[in-house]
């Protein structure tokens, strides 16, 4: 293969990234486009709140929440992520599972913010892809931690670099904000990358270690009796 034929499918995005692209693009774009009631009618029924999810129990919107960004400019940097970075992610782990992690990220991080938001009585929305784009990043970093990276095309970094920067900036922007929902909905969904990424506490290692205690509290033991014989 030629290097401009590698060139290009590096730089082509993946199915997956592709659908989550659209999906955030098309319905952020309805509300962004809407009137200020057609907003509210949206974000009562699709924005994660800590009002809409702990109180009035729609916690459907933990699903749907990622899927609206309010902010073009977050927007724009959100689909920059999904074609420079998740595409690497989705060919290593493949379609079926990326998608997996991209839900279960996006879903703990909006119910820790919003459970944060309740226990500090702001009633903070959890909008958009960030929850999962930093957990993408910190899956980037984790898993190529040592391979070289271009951030911006300029900046040469490594993949472990790049994941300490781009979480300090984040946890800088948190602390000068005090935004402390939407901190609280980063840090769940990036604990949750650790943890399914831990050759220790993965859920595949332990369902593993799950099944064979169990199969040893069914084991039998048996001691060797001497042979009877018939006279």
């Amino acid at each position: 293969m030629s290097a401009g034929r590698r060139l290009s499918a590096s730089l082509r995005i993946t199915r997956g990234a592709m659908l989550i692209a659209f999906l955030e693009i098309g319905v952020s774009l309805v509300w962004m486009m809407s009137n200020t009631e057609s907003r509210r009618l949206l974000s009562d029924w699709l924005v994660a709140t800590p009002h809409n999810v702990w109180r009035e129990g729609k916690v459907w919107t933990l699903f749907t929440t990622a899927l609206i960004e309010q902010r073009f400019l977050s927007l724009l940097l959100q689909m920059f992520v999904l074609w420079s970075f998740v595409p690497t992610l989705e060919r290593f782990w493949g379609t079926p599972r990326f998608l997996r992690f991209a839900v279960i990220s996006s879903v703990v991080g909006a119910a820790a913010g919003t459970l944060c938001g309740l226990v500090l009585g702001q009633d903070v929305p959890i909008v958009g892809l960030d929850p999962f784009i930093y957990s993408s990043i910190v899956a980037f970093g984790i898993i190529y931690r040592r391979q070289p990276v271009q951030f911006f095309g300029v900046l040469p970094l490594t993949g472990r670099q790049l994941m300490i920067g781009i979480l300090g900036f984040a946890s800088l922007f948190v602390l000068l904000q005090r935004l402390w929902p939407l901190g609280a909905a980063f840090a769940g969904a990036i604990l949750t990358t650790v943890l399914l990424l831990s050759k220790r506490w993965g859920p595949g290692i332990l369902w593993k270690r799950w099944r064979l205690a169990r199969m040893r509290r069914h084991l039998k033991v048996v001691r060797d009796e001497p042979e009877k014989w018939l006279n």
